[in-house]
């Protein structure tokens, strides 16, 4: 069962949420919150897994929030979705750093919501393409003026050459199985050499390697 915790001040969104939610056979909702510190609280006190957490809140905000969490050994395990209206690059760059595992539209399809809870869940990140375009298009206007011996590329010093082209690959926004096709290997190794990336890389979930990849200049795109 996949336990669900609700975070927005707006309490008749977070009524619809949990009336959705608590529809489905494989998940529930343990608790709600109206700020980021009470949500922190709350997920304390009731458990999650997967936390909504709204961006624009009174008192602490959801980027605030979602920090704590990111950083915290307590709540190790837990994954956060931003809610949001829309996909500002600063939003986008600055929840996937905090670690956030990705982006949803408050005017989300019902079936797109649950399953967006159940594969944050199982551990993917959730980055729309207009999402995944703003944190490119945000590391190269950072990076426009850089040449290459400004980027810090130590880190990928532990990863094998093949772990490097999939960490490519997974930072251009391919699935498993698109990674597969282009490596010419099976979806299982993909994910063996993604799960040591994560581990090599001290990343939770695919959106912190993709930022990796930008941050170490492993992947550098051309700015339009």
């Amino acid at each position: 069962m996949i336990r669900v915790v609700l975070v927005d001040d707006q309490a008749l969104l977070r009524s619809a949420f949990r009336v959705l939610v608590d529809s489905a056979q494989d998940m529930t909702v343990t608790g709600e919150a109206s700020d980021g510190a009470r949500a922190l609280a709350v997920i304390r006190e009731a458990g999650a897994d997967v936390v909504l957490m709204d961006i624009r809140m009174p008192g602490m905000d959801g980027l605030a929030a979602t920090r704590e969490i990111g950083t915290d050994p307590a709540f190790e395990g837990v994954k956060v979705v931003i809610l949001t209206t829309f996909e500002s690059d600063d939003y986008v760059v600055e929840a996937v750093r905090a670690g956030a595992s990705g982006f949803l539209g408050k005017g989300a399809e019902p079936d797109d919501l649950l399953a967006a809870i159940r594969l944050v869940a199982a551990g993917e990140a959730l980055l729309s393409p207009a999402a995944t375009r703003g944190l490119i298009e945000r590391f190269v206007a950072e990076g426009r003026d850089r040449d290459a011996s400004a980027f810090d590329a130590s880190a990928l010093d532990v990863l094998t050459a093949r772990e490097r082209q999939v960490l490519a690959e997974v930072a251009a926004g391919l699935s498993n199985d698109e990674i597969a096709g282009r490596l010419t290997v099976s979806p299982l190794t993909v994910k063996t050499h993604i799960n040591r990336l994560l581990t090599k890389l001290a990343a939770r979930d695919r959106a912190q390697l993709v930022v990796t990849a930008y941050e170490t200049g492993l992947v550098r795109p051309r700015a339009g």
